[in-house]
């Protein structure tokens, strides 16, 4: 991934609070017929290896767990904020006009071994630790212990746990660190306006990746 120096995020925890908060990734392997992604929520387990282990679970008629072979590198992609930033934000642009469009973001790659789970009871503790980190905030939680034990079985039989020991990571915030202190402030209005959560949110994230923000 190219991270210019301003946009690059360097401290371990902080990617992996973000890969905490925005769960759904795309897994990405090689395979005899070129690239093959996967869209899965993963978890993290921060006491497993250097810099944590992800967790997830795929299809086995999913053809990446065919093609893919044990051992190989995988990529793991995560993002969650962004948002399209017009030059209107900027009041750079009354003066020369010199601004285009750009796109702000967020984006992490966490980089490591693949390791494919068939074990029916490590593949059971991966699910409910899924299920429970979900629906813990829920007033009634649901819990893999809710359905029929044939059941869910039946549907383990179906599935292949995932495993990515994290051997890299790699953190972009692209939050318009590269624009002057009054097209930041432009951008932080601009967004703060705005009819839509996301890119409100979009909005607070510059604010707190400003150069002087501390």
């Amino acid at each position: 991934m190219y991270v210019p120096s301003s946009n690059a995020e360097h401290r371990p925890e902080v990617m992996l609070d973000y890969v905490e908060a925005h769960p759904l990734a795309a897994l990405v392997t090689s395979s005899s017929e070129g690239l093959i992604a996967t869209h899965l929520p993963l978890l993290v387990d921060r006491t497993r290896g250097a810099l944590g282990t992800l967790a997830g679970h795929i299809a086995r008629a999913n053809p990446q767990q065919r093609q893919a072979r044990e051992g190989d590198e995988a990529l793991v992609i995560f993002s969650g904020h962004d948002a399209y930033i017009t030059p209107e934000f900027y009041p750079s642009k009354a003066r020369d006009g010199k601004v285009v469009p750009t796109w702000n973001y967020v984006a992490v790659h966490a980089y490591g071994r693949l390791h494919f789970v068939s074990d029916p009871a490590a593949l059971r503790r991966h699910l409910e630790a899924l299920t429970s980190r979900h629906e813990s905030t829920r007033k009634q939680p649901w819990s893999v212990n809710d359905a029929p034990t044939n059941y869910i079985e039946r549907q383990m039989g179906a599935i292949v746990g995932v495993e990515i020991e994290i051997t890299r990571l790699e953190g972009k915030w692209k939050m318009s660190q590269n624009r002057a202190a009054e097209d930041i402030d432009g951008v932080i209005a601009g967004l703060g306006a705005s009819a839509d959560a996301r890119e409100r949110a979009v909005g607070e994230v510059v604010r707190a990746r400003r150069p002087d923000a501390g």
